[in-house]
């Protein structure tokens, strides 16, 4: 489908019609940074959820994911999220603390408890102190707005440089749809995220009217093609939560089986993807963003086993940040991810220049790879010509900043 939607410069979480969002400083964070956030429908809004395959789940995992279960019409208003303190491994205190947290905030909000989310990111294995949510309740909750999304995004960073959001629109029926999100995660990035089964966290926003089938039907694939590609240092986090929420404002309902549902999923993608880039750019310590792509492999498997190897190897990555074309460490990765292919078939190129040709030397000058390598972003193509299927994944290098970053984080 030609692309039908557009950029909204500066968009947000609350670009959306009907959707509210507020970052305060509640005291979680020593530095006094921002550090709780809330998003609120003004009316009821369908929703649908992804959240960390983790067996570890963090306490707001396990409520919101049990939440959507339970939910007979799938109608919500909102979620709050704190950053600092993930109340990840924290037992029955942290799941009750958890609930108290949206029983809270659902009182100020003026809505059913069963009806209000909640999030969390930070240390693992720290207890939350239910006087410091009803503070970021009680601020978030007067400094709601609909411009209120760049500092909602800024409120649940940890160690992000950058605020990540972003919105889309486009016309149904003379109508104007929005798609607005944020994101944060820059470290302990591999979500693969399961429906309805540090940290990635993501909350989605459209003034459309989705029901809440065809919201989960949409949110799946878009989910996998876009946050479960890509990997910054292959750590799955606790705490890993995606939200979806629809609330029908503009006016324009979306059908199943029509062109606008697929316009819609096609935006979706799109927002879901720029928010996956934007989370690797901003990778703890990354000097560089590589794009892998492995093409005409047996199977959707054996290439996705191929890009994911290449991405998680920390000698790859430790070679990409020495701008150093040592091909022998992805030809390596290949062979260990466990894929079906033919060794003595297999073609690598460095943006474009050709490092292994049949499974070997290409014969390329190493000086001439050096440049492919260099740069900010690093493509390479790994061709394993044994059959048509393919596979990308986003990922970033290892530097020393990211080493000190995490040695760091604790203390």
């Amino acid at each position: 489908m030609e692309k039908q939607f557009r950029f909204v410069e500066n968009g947000s979480v609350s670009t959306p019609a009907g959707f509210l969002a507020a970052g305060v400083t509640a005291g979680f964070k020593k530095t006094g940074a921002p550090d709780f956030a809330m998003l609120r429908s003004t009316v009821p809004a369908t929703v649908a959820g992804a959240f960390t395959s983790n067996k570890f789940a963090a306490a707001p995992v396990q409520l919101s994911r049990q939440k959507l279960l339970d939910s007979a019409d799938g109608l919500f208003y909102g979620v709050i999220i704190n950053s600092g303190i993930a109340n990840a491994c924290t037992g029955q205190t942290g799941l009750q603390t958890a609930a108290a947290s949206c029983d809270y905030a659902a009182r100020v909000m003026g809505v059913d408890p069963a009806q209000v989310f909640c999030a969390s990111t930070g240390r693992i294995g720290v207890q939350l102190d239910l006087d410091l949510i009803r503070r970021g309740v009680d601020l978030a909750a007067a400094a709601l707005s609909a411009d209120g999304g760049a500092d909602a995004a800024r409120a649940i960073m940890t160690t992000d440089t950058v605020p990540k959001s972003v919105a889309v629109q486009f016309e149904c029926g003379g109508k104007t749809v929005s798609i607005g999100a944020m994101t944060k995660g820059a470290g302990m990035i591999e979500p693969q995220l399961k429906t309805l089964h540090a940290t990635m966290l993501c909350f989605v926003t459209t003034d459309a009217g989705v029901e809440k089938d065809l919201l989960t039907d949409c949110l799946e694939p878009c989910t996998e093609d876009s946050f479960n590609r890509i990997s910054v240092d292959g750590d799955m986090s606790t705490n890993d939560t995606v939200l979806l929420m629809a609330n029908g404002c503009s006016g324009v309902t979306i059908r199943r089986g029509t062109p606008e549902a697929e316009l819609f999923r096609t935006a979706l993608e799109a927002v879901l993807r720029e928010l996956a880039r934007q989370m690797v750019m901003d990778g703890e310590g990354a000097t560089k963003f590589v794009d892998i792509q492995v093409q005409h492999a047996p199977s959707r498997e054996d290439a996705r086993k191929c890009a994911k190897a290449v991405a998680n190897s920390l000698l790859c990555k430790t070679a990409w940040f020495g701008n150093d074309p040592n091909w022998g460490r992805v030809i390596a990765a290949l062979g260990y991810s466990g894929a079906e292919f033919d060794p003595d078939r297999t073609d690598i190129y460095y943006g474009g220049i050709p490092v292994v040709r049949d499974g070997g030397d290409a014969g390329t000058p190493e000086s001439e790879l050096a440049g492919a390598v260099n740069g900010r972003i690093v493509e390479i193509l790994i061709d394993l010509n044994s059959g048509d299927a393919d596979y990308w994944v986003w990922t970033s290098d290892v530097s020393y900043e990211y080493v000190k970053i995490n040695a760091d984080y604790h203390t």
